[in-house]
C-alpha cells in the first residue's frame, strides 16, 4: 500500500484517492484540460437484435445511424447500441447478441455501449419480463424507451419522451434539436 492513498469503495469507482492537493494548472492531479477544443457528440449505430426492434424510429428521434440487423459498415459509427423490444423474444435476442460481443465474435473495432429496450406495449412491464431484464442490467447499461403512441402513428417530431431522458443525454438528442432534453413529449 502506498502512503497517502485511502483504500475503500472510492477506488472501485474513481481509482485511487490521494490526500495530495491538486497540481497547479491541472485538475486533481491530471493533465491540463484542453482549452478551445469543440465538444463533439458521439455518434452511434443502432443495431437491431431482431426484426421490428425499432432502430429506424430511434435513429430518426435520437440521431445516429440505423443499421437494421446488419453490423455497422466502414465509415459508419463504431459505437453500437443494441436495440430490442421488451417482449420475451426480444429479450432472448438481446442476450444472444450480448453473447456474440462477450465471445469476441463481433466485427473488430466495434464498441458496445449499451442496450436500449423499447416498450412493446403501453403500461408496466410484466414481472416475469422485468425479471429477465435484471441479468442484462447486471452486465451492461440498459436504457429504456417507453411506448409512444405518436411514434406508432408515424409522428416522430418533437422531443424524446421524458422517461428516456438518460438515453437522450447519451445520444445528444433533444439538446441539438430543441435546446432541451425531455420536453413535453407524451408517451
Amino acid at each position: 500500500m502506498r502512503p497517502g492513498v485511502r483504500q475503500g469503495p472510492e477506488i472501485w469507482i474513481r481509482g485511487p484517492v490521494t490526500d495530495a492537493p491538486a497540481e497547479p494548472g491541472g485538475w486533481e492531479g491530471g493533465p491540463e484540460r484542453p482549452v478551445g477544443r469543440p465538444v463533439t457528440l458521439r455518434r452511434f449505430s443502432w443495431l437491431a437484435t431482431h426484426g421490428g426492434a425499432g432502430t429506424t424510429t430511434l435513429a430518426a428521434v435520437y440521431g445516429g445511424h440505423d443499421c437494421g440487423r446488419a453490423w455497422p459498415g466502414p465509415g459508419e459509427p463504431e459505437s453500437v447500441l443494441l436495440v430490442a423490444r421488451t417482449q420475451a423474444a426480444g429479450l432472448d435476442a438481446v442476450v444472444r447478441a450480448l453473447e456474440v460481443f462477450r465471445r469476441g465474435e463481433a466485427p473488430a473495432g466495434l464498441d458496445l455501449d449499451a442496450v436500449v429496450l423499447v416498450a412493446d406495449a403501453p403500461g408496466r412491464l410484466p414481472r416475469r419480463l422485468a425479471q429477465r431484464v435484471k441479468p442484462i442490467e447486471s452486465v451492461i447499461d440498459v436504457y429504456r424507451v417507453p411506448w409512444v403512441e405518436a411514434w406508432r402513428l408515424g409522428d416522430l417530431g418533437g422531443a424524446p419522451p421524458r422517461e428516456s431522458e438518460p438515453l437522450a443525454r447519451l445520444t445528444g438528442a433533444g439538446t441539438a434539436r430543441t435546446g432541451t432534453v425531455g420536453a413535453a413529449a407524451t408517451p
